[in-house]
């Protein structure tokens, strides 16, 4: 045994300072590795809907429901299941629906709280079979701790407690405990079932909601992200990068979100409204629409959002046209188009060929300086860029994003990224030149997030940092990210071009050869997993079910699940989002119906409905020892026996 060794175990003896201590925590971690591993959890492409999200993410994606149909089986009504599950999902509003309806019959309660009780504590002991009584009690709520612990622990069949159990229930109830008791248990029972969730990109932009689901992520037990291009944007935003701010803004004005900007995040828009009301006051900025409902909203709101539509999308095509040119490396000047119009005729000429634009009015563009930004426009953007810096709502969000996620994550032999791989036509590895060299497939992820944290960390290298920044923008936008994944963002045309003038968006290679199992294979072993027995898992491109699309490519061995979650792409995909399910016995792809309201649950007992697909069945249920941390443990065992070795041949002595 060398000096480090001998210094490693030293230090593990501070944690294990006797024979005794090393063997029983041998013993535990050998137990726990024959335990079913836990439960993850996958959701993609949330997009700001967190009504259907968090929905979804209480019951388990239908997880709960099944723990309720095991338990009772057909002892209690079907009525009677989706009133408990109800209670779980939204325990305080259905204890609220309870007492409207029989709160002044006291002996009714008294026995509704007995059986709800009951039934509580034998769902959470269903659930809680997979833990250990180690974890199980980090678990626990701190005020009920150990009545749970005592309960939770009791095998089912055992009635000599029956007068304890019954006891303790009385006793809660009469001190009213029961109410927060009955919360406690539900909380516990959504925390159990699912031990693992994996985000995989997409948090922000188009729904209303994006730091109502940051709120309640950053509450999650267990959580990591695979960044989406919509999340990096956001990132790059709360670093303070202009031209990532000004998509942040346009794309909520497009989608009618500006709210999320202005009392999610407290960010205020006042000052670009003015500007847009005092440039634009005389254009409809018609070809600049929202995603609005009139009856929803004032008409001259509208008008106004439109505005600022306008005048924000100028600003951001004006500063990308500068970023674009300072990083020539970046090979995108084909985006940059304010300087192919023609100002007097409102010719824009696109790749050689002329089109007619459907609006030409541009009061802040100096056509011989068209990337320019007017003094007003420079102050404007000071004023926006000091107000996300000093976010301090936004920071935190951004800051748990970085902590707790990544462009890719390789867990319990499932790659899981948001968007790509970057290929060739030919399936290989494309090559793509970030600086001064070239990278490609599994260095393309890693050298673009090593900039993408300079970008938002780094303040000693200025030069480091700024261009960490314009990495994050071109994360989002860049054909070669590969979290974006198409030919061009063809932003500028959406809005002054004719729709039959557009051309079809060109995906990448991925798309296509997806299918191709040599493919898939080169992709897994390239991130370091077996291709006999894993999976690549991600999400970017909706699913269209209603065109014959399937989420399941290449015989069950890679899962887009991009069903839809945002309203905006629910017309194309048919359905309101896909997540998966990945537990003992094997993983499971559940399509949900659109969520209506928090009141249709908890007064009539209406779930969403979601359908269940098997995409894997394991002959055996799968252990902790054939995952990740059970690699983790084993090579603890392993470092623990050596340690008892140390102990029994003097080179280290215990601690008695």
């Amino acid at each position: 045994m060398n000096e480090l060794e001998l210094k490693y175990l030293r230090s593990m003896s501070v944690n294990y300072p006797t024979i005794a201590a090393a063997s029983t925590e041998i013993i535990n971690l050998h137990a726990i590795l024959q335990l079913p591993k836990g439960t993850e959890h996958f959701i993609s492409d949330v997009h700001g809907e967190y009504e259907q999200v968090l929905h979804t993410l209480r019951t388990g994606s239908g997880a709960i429901r099944g723990k309720i149909n095991d338990v009772f089986g057909n002892t209690i009504s079907t009525r009677d299941k989706k009133r408990l599950a109800a209670l779980i999902y939204y325990p305080e509003a259905k204890l609220k629906d309870v007492k409207e309806e029989h709160g002044d019959d006291e002996e009714y309660m008294d026995d509704w709280y007995k059986i709800t009780l009951n039934r509580l504590i034998m769902v959470s002991k269903e659930c809680a079979q997979k833990y250990t009584r180690s974890k199980l009690r980090k678990c626990l709520p701190k005020d009920f701790s150990y009545i749970l612990e005592e309960m939770l622990s009791e095998n089912n069949r055992v009635e000599a407690k029956e007068d304890y159990y019954n006891e303790i229930f009385d006793t809660i109830i009469r001190i009213n405990r029961a109410d927060a008791f009955v919360v406690a248990l539900a909380n516990l029972i959504q925390r159990l079932v699912v031990d693992h969730l994996h985000v995989i990109g997409d948090i922000f932009d188009r729904g209303p909601g994006a730091h109502i689901i940051m709120d309640h992520l950053m509450k999650h037990h267990n959580v990591d992200f695979q960044w989406g291009n919509h999340d990096v944007v956001w990132m790059g935003a709360a670093s303070g990068h202009e031209a990532c701010i000004a998509n942040v803004i346009r794309l909520s004005a497009r989608y009618n979100n500006l709210a999320v900007l202005e009392e999610g995040y407290g960010i205020n828009l006042i000052p670009l409204a003015r500007f847009a009301l005092d440039t634009y006051k005389d254009d409809p900025c018609l070809c600049f629409s929202v995603h609005a409902k009139e009856e929803e909203q004032e008409r001259e709101e509208i008008e106004l959002n439109m505005k600022m539509h306008k005048a924000i999308s100028i600003i951001q095509f004006k500063l990308e046209g500068q970023l674009i040119n300072r990083r020539p490396e970046f090979n995108m000047e084909k985006r940059n188009l304010l300087d192919k119009i023609n100002y007097e005729t409102g010719i824009i000429t696109i790749e050689g060929k002329e089109y007619q634009l459907k609006d030409c009015n541009f009061p802040t563009v100096d056509p011989a300086n068209p990337y320019e930004l007017s003094p007003e426009e420079e102050s404007l953007m000071r004023r926006l860029k000091k107000a996300f810096i000093n976010c301090e709502k936004l920071q935190k969000h951004i800051r748990f994003l970085f902590a707790h996620g990544s462009l890719y994550l390789a867990c319990n032999s499932n790659l899981l990224y948001h968007g790509c791989v970057p290929l060739n036509e030919d399936g290989s590895f494309r090559k793509v030149k970030i600086g001064k060299y070239t990278y490609s497939g599994k260095a393309l992820y890693d050298v673009l997030e090593y900039f993408a944290r300079k970008g938002y960390y780094e303040q000693d290298n200025k030069e480091d940092h700024y261009y960490g920044q314009d990495i994050l923008w071109y994360i989002w936008s860049n054909e070669n990210s590969p979290v974006y994944g198409k030919e061009k963002m063809a932003t500028f045309e959406r809005y002054f071009l004719d729709d039959k003038q557009l051309q079809q968006e060109k995906k990448d290679y991925y798309y296509q050869l997806i299918e191709n199992e040599e493919v898939v294979d080169h992709i897994l072993e390239e991130f370091g997993l077996d291709p006999k027995s894993s999976h690549i898992i991600n999400g970017h491109m909706p699913v269209e079910l209603k065109k014959g699309e399937s989420p399941i490519r290449c015989n069950g061995r890679v899962m887009i699940i991009d069903g839809g979650f945002s309203k905006a792409y629910q017309g194309k995909t048919g359905i309101a989002g896909y997540t998966l399910i990945f537990n003992s016995r094997g993983l499971t792809l559940v399509s949900h119906e659109p969520f209506t309201s928090m009141e249709d649950v908890v007064k009539r007992g209406v779930d969403i409905h979601s359908s269940t697909q098997v995409v894997h069945r394991s002959a055996n249920r799968v252990s902790v020892a054939k995952t990740d941390t059970g690699k983790n443990i084993k090579e603890k065992i392993h470092d623990l026996e050596e340690l008892l070795k140390a102990y029994r041949t003097g080179l280290i002595q215990e601690k008695i």
